[in-house]
């Protein structure tokens, strides 16, 4: 059968967008059945030519595609391997935390006993311990080591100063380091406090000797403590006195009742000379009369003699205890300031901590000059006179040595 109407020519249309080079073409489509004429109603006629009117498909823009760069991805984070089951079910390990409990140390109190681990030392081992108090120092004092030198499981007792050993359960004494350090904060507000008073700065060593026993025996008379020669606890209510106070004041004794006294305390074996009720003018130490031949007690007892020993320097020889040759070391007194008969005040070379005279009270020879100008009579020659001396004494207290 022969076509009844030529394939309609084929358009091609430019869009706007061309896709390579390719164009989108519109088709008119005729579809050929038979050659039939169509019957006059318009009805289609089987066999007749149908025309499908030509449909125009509109050019389809695509707009560029942009790809964004590559992006950098972070390392790879390594995952811990994961256990499978046989039934492909992944299972994520756990993980477990194991503790170990160590036995405790059998010593008297665990609580207070380290073991060294390998490589420590003092300084490591202080510093795992909240307590100012627990240093490398007292750390070695109070386990009583000689060397700082330490070996794996060696036993420290780190509570520092509870007078206990607590690895024995044992008494035992202060702690030294931490003594030293107590000791040593005492004697400074010592030096503080008797500044200016014409005594010898104390050596601030730590250490609690006759000297330094000798001073918190004048600060305890001074603030009004009960009287002695003995360590000052630390701690205690007489220190915290002690390290409250601010100046030396006059002692409560009847001597401030006089314009100018001398207080000489056998417990102390010390020396305070001042005016009135209200000035503590000097502080001396002094060595009063031994036992046999004791200072006697005195009650604003007028010094009524002072005798320079001009011809000698100053140094006079006892009359009642008399040597060969005038010798500080044997008792001669410098410028004595006699106020109980043959008993004075002098100076000397040899003033100890303890009664070492035969009855008088030593001064050292600086302190003998010092009292004497503060009386007046440094260019006086001998002389009776009470009034011209012009000063009282007092003797009280026992010596507990």
């Amino acid at each position: 059968m022969a076509a009844c109407l030529a394939p309609a020519r084929e358009r091609r249309y430019r869009s706007g967008v061309m896709l390579g080079k390719a164009s989108i073409c519109i088709v008119g489509l005729v579809l050929v059945t038979a050659c039939t004429r169509p019957v006059d109603d318009g009805t289609p006629v089987a066999g007749a030519i149908t025309t499908v009117a030509p449909t125009t498909i509109a050019p389809t823009t695509i707009a560029p595609t942009t790809i964004a760069p590559t992006t950098t991805l972070a390392p790879t984070t390594t995952i811990a391997p994961t256990t499978t089951s046989t039934d492909a079910t992944t299972t994520t390990a756990a993980t477990t935390t194991t503790t170990t409990t160590l036995p405790p140390l059998d010593v008297y109190d665990p609580v207070c006993v380290v073991q060294v681990q390998p490589g420590e030392g003092l300084l490591q081992i202080a510093a795992r311990i909240d307590d100012e108090t627990v240093t490398a120092p007292s750390i070695q004092a109070e386990n009583a080591l000689d060397t700082d030198v330490l070996f794996p499981n060696q036993l420290l007792d780190v509570c520092v100063d509870n007078g206990l050993n607590d690895i024995t359960g044992e008494s035992i004494g202060r702690n030294p380091a931490l003594l030293v350090k107590d000791v040593a904060e005492q004697q400074e507000k010592l030096n503080e406090l008797f500044t200016g008073l014409g005594i010898r700065e104390l050596l601030v060593d730590g250490i609690s000797g006759p000297v330094t026993r000798q001073r918190l025996c004048a600060a305890r008379l001074a603030l009004g403590l009960p009287v002695s020669a003995t360590d000052m606890e630390p701690g205690s209510e007489e220190e915290l006195t002690l390290m409250a106070a601010t100046s030396i004041p006059v002692p409560f004794t009847t001597a401030a009742l006089e314009e100018r006294w001398i207080l000489i305390d056998r417990t102390c074996q010390i020396m305070f000379v001042g005016e009135g009720a209200t000035k503590v003018t000097f502080v001396f130490p002094t060595s009063t009369g031994e036992p046999g031949f004791e200072t006697r007690d005195q009650d604003r007892s007028p010094a009524f003699r002072f005798n320079p020993a001009l011809g000698n320097g100053g140094w006079h020889n006892s009359s009642i205890y008399p040597v060969e040759a005038d010798n500080p070391l044997n008792g001669n007194m410098y410028k004595p300031l006699y106020f109980d008969r043959g008993q004075a005040i002098h100076g000397a070379n040899n003033v100890p901590t303890s009664p070492a005279s035969k009855g008088c009270a030593r001064l050292r020879v600086e302190h003998q000059d010092l009292l004497v100008q503060w009386l007046g009579l440094a260019d006086s020659g001998p002389t009776n006179s009470q009034s011209r001396i012009g000063v009282t004494v007092n003797v009280q207290g026992i010596w507990a040595g």
